[in-house]
């Protein structure tokens, strides 16, 4: 027997969003993870990504991150600042991918801010480390796959899946200007 996970959107064409309900959505959905996927372009117009532990998300679409200012990944932002940066919670089945534009920030007030102790497995300096670095990521927009909270629904849902149907729709997707 294979169960075949069935995300169906509807057929008509997705609009974006510029609601600020929508924009508050998707960062109430990234609040709470702890790591996401950076997507860069490398020299040879390939996409790179890595895992990197996320800080903090503003209002405003900002993300923070910290990094070390001679890392491969400040080389190839310094390149082409245009990121994707992608979250997921599998235990809720909520995904979210947002594009922005990165820059790395020095800013010590900042990062004393943002700043954890667990932070000194990678900047044995502290916040005098001189290759600490902030990336900041001004998103742009985002797209997010919010599931049927309710455990419930959702196996009632893949099993309504796996017989056939179709036009189950068990969750939502949306894209989000972010201003």
């Amino acid at each position: 027997f294979i169960l075949h996970l069935v995300y169906n959107n509807s057929t008509s064409k997705m609009s974006l969003s510029r609601d600020p309900k929508d924009k508050n959505h998707v960062l109430s959905m990234i609040k709470h993870i702890q790591f996401a996927m950076l997507t860069t372009t490398d020299k040879e117009n390939n996409l790179h990504s890595r895992p990197m532990a996320y800080k903090q998300v503003e209002k405003d679409g900002e993300l923070w991150f910290f990094t070390r200012a001679d890392s491969h990944k400040v080389g190839e932002i310094k390149k082409n600042n245009h990121v994707n940066v992608t979250f997921s919670d599998p235990s809720k089945q909520n995904y979210v991918s947002m594009c922005g534009k990165a820059e790395l920030i020095r800013d010590k007030q900042k990062a004393k801010e943002l700043w954890s102790d667990y932070l000194k497995a990678w900047f044995p300096g502290g916040l005098d480390d001189p290759e600490l670095a902030l990336l900041r990521i001004d998103v742009e927009g985002a797209e997010y796959w919010d599931s049927a909270s309710n455990l419930m629904t959702r196996a009632v849902g893949y099993v309504k899946a796996a017989l056939g149907d179709a036009n189950i729709l068990e969750g939502e997707n949306r894209k989000v200007n972010f201003p």
